[in-house]
């Protein structure tokens, strides 16, 4: 039997679609989410069947979350899944990740260390590699831009006082803060990450742009060297 024969002699209460509109998306299971906008399935597995392999495919994190985690290749080396679905599925899970961006900047603080992890937690707590922004304030503590500064490795993304303060310059900004993340998950700072915060800070200092903190991103949770006493804002 087919896949559309299968899902054609499912209970038409059991079919995605048809359970969404009539009782709403809550009720669907994770597969069914999926399954809806996968759309079809294959020969071989339904649409349904398809989503649960997308849903295992990385064993590290499995699941919805999993999604974050898997790149086109990786997608369309599952059978069943080819370019198409592949697309649909990073486009999914980027439109996940700027929901809950948006979501955080309703009650984003930028003078709250917690405030701005939240901002930044979905975005970069799934990345595989290291990745270093930074957010520019005016006088008036308004943030003028975010900025990527570099993509380096699984644990370490080269980033440098220069390559900083030139877009600190450029945006006239009064002070700044780092944010970079830990694929670990760990957000506890390495001895290269102390480094580099006190070369950012002596830098900002010559140049009169401060540096306000540093963030790390972990897996909901981070470390800010602010809230540690090792910068000090206005100090």
């Amino acid at each position: 039997m087919n896949q559309k024969e299968t899902m054609k002699n499912m209970p038409k209460s059991e079919r995605p679609y048809e359970k969404c509109m009539e009782q709403g998306p809550q009720v669907l299971s994770d597969a069914e989410l999926l399954a809806v906008i996968l759309k079809n399935g294959t020969k071989e597995y339904s649409a349904v069947e398809l989503a649960r392999k997308v849903l295992g495919a990385d064993p590290s994190c499995e699941g919805l979350l999993g999604i974050h985690h898997l790149s086109f290749q990786e997608l369309t080396s599952i059978k069943g899944i080819g370019q198409v679905k592949a697309v649909q599925i990073l486009c999914l899970s980027e439109m996940a990740k700027r929901m809950s961006k948006y979501e955080a900047r309703q009650k984003l603080s930028f003078t709250s260390p917690e405030s701005i992890a939240d901002y930044f937690m979905e975005q970069m707590r799934h990345l595989k590699r290291e990745e270093v922004r930074i957010l520019l304030f005016d006088g008036k503590h308004g943030l003028i831009g975010e900025s990527m500064i570099s993509v380096g490795t699984v644990n370490y993304a080269p980033s440098s006082p220069r390559e900083v303060y030139l877009e600190a310059l450029k945006a006239q900004a009064v002070y700044v803060i780092l944010v970079h993340n830990h694929p670990s998950g760990n957000p506890t700072p390495s001895r290269q990450d102390f480094k580099l915060t006190k070369r950012m800070e002596e830098a900002g200092n010559i140049l009169g742009i401060e540096l306000s903190d540093h963030i790390i991103i972990g897996d909901h949770s981070y470390y800010s060297f602010r809230e540690e006493g090792i910068l000090s804002f206005g100090g």
